[in-house]
């Protein structure tokens, strides 16, 4: 008879609990090690069906960890279990591994295809980049504002341009360039470190095919390319172009109870940086894209119908389907091509 296994994954330790046949035969706490982890179950579960754990910081690492330690490792949604783990009485780390294995052993989860280290890593190198360039976006603005409480208001301009601006005005004022100074020295360094990122990045997806394909699309960069192919990493991970967009989060909202029936704003599930990143092109093909495209002219007549918000979301929907049949096809994006409603 097989033993199906929860696992409360936190940072230091972990709590497992191991079942079989409907009852609870063993549960333990393990420092927060896949290695170890994994002797422990070979050692409590010798013949484990699942291995089941939440999504969280750690479920990447954990995950390919155990599958290379020959375990039946399963990701499934926090969200999904939570609605079950409420059930109990008490919240303990304990607890939450029971009901973790009582999920693996009734089959009631809803496993999550966890991503690579490939695809990770490049998620990390936009992640770590974007956050760089808000870190030089605020101390600019901190200085700006600094600056003008003593009448020293620092003209329109980025890069070297507000920088000459910043130390011209700064000469008339020998106390506050020593204030000033060190924090437009940081903004210097974080705007180097900033561009090296970016060199890496468009290296990265020069030698992409993927990302040279999504490039061909008309508002549609390197940043946006190289998230969207690290998401989705392999096309067959959606049978449906269409499902794409309700992945990222770009479809409504559907409630309905008795006589209620009504649809509200988009999910907004999935991965946050993506759909913004969506949106976005969205908005430059609207806005700023001077070639026409059926997916321009699509959008704009939107546009006049229901209002430029909602027409960039659904051109950021039919945008994510779009680039998903490119992954799939390996055609270039076509300005002929007619998008459907």
């Amino acid at each position: 008879m097989g033993q199906f296994i929860g696992i409360d994954v936190s940072l230091k330790e972990s709590f497992i609990s191991v079942r079989q046949g409907g009852q609870r035969i063993w549960r333990g706490p393990c420092p927060s090690d896949p290695k170890l982890i994994a002797e422990i179950i070979r050692k409590r579960a010798p013949n484990a069906e699942r291995v089941v754990f939440e999504t969280g910081p750690l479920s990447v690492w954990f995950y390919h960890a155990l599958k290379q330690e020959g375990l039946p490792a399963i990701c499934i949604d926090a969200r999904h279990a939570k609605a079950a783990l409420d059930m109990a009485r008490n919240k303990t780390d304990a607890n939450d591994a029971d009901g973790l294995a009582h999920l693996a052993e009734v089959g009631f989860y809803r496993a999550v295809r966890v991503k690579s280290f490939d695809s990770m890593q490049t998620r990390t190198l936009v992640a770590t980049r974007n956050q760089l360039v808000k870190m030089t976006t605020q101390l600019s603005n901190q200085i700006r504002g600094l600056m003008k409480t003593f009448g020293l208001v620092v003209p329109k301009g980025a890069g070297r341009v507000f920088e000459g601006h910043v130390r011209s005005l700064l000469a008339s004022n020998a106390g506050l360039e020593q204030i000033i100074l060190p924090v437009l020295e940081a903004w210097r360094s974080i705007r180097a470190r900033t561009a090296e990122l970016s060199k890496q990045l468009i290296a990265s997806a020069r030698v992409s095919e993927q990302c040279q394909l999504l490039s061909s699309i008309p508002g549609v960069g390197v940043v946006t390319a190289s998230s969207f192919v690290a998401a989705i990493e392999d096309p067959e991970n959606f049978r449906k172009s269409r499902s794409v967009g309700a992945w990222v989060g770009l479809t409504t909202r559907r409630y309905q109870s008795g006589e209620v029936d009504y649809d509200g704003h988009i999910s907004r599930r999935g991965d946050n940086h993506l759909r913004g990143l969506l949106y976005e092109a969205a908005t430059v093909i609207l806005t700023r894209t001077t070639a026409d495209s059926a997916l321009r002219i699509w959008g704009l007549k939107l546009k006049e119908k229901i209002g430029f918000k909602r027409a960039a979301v659904a051109v950021a929907r039919k945008l994510a389907m779009i680039m998903h049949t490119m992954l799939r096809t390996g055609e270039l994006f076509d300005r002929s091509i007619p998008a459907e409603a």
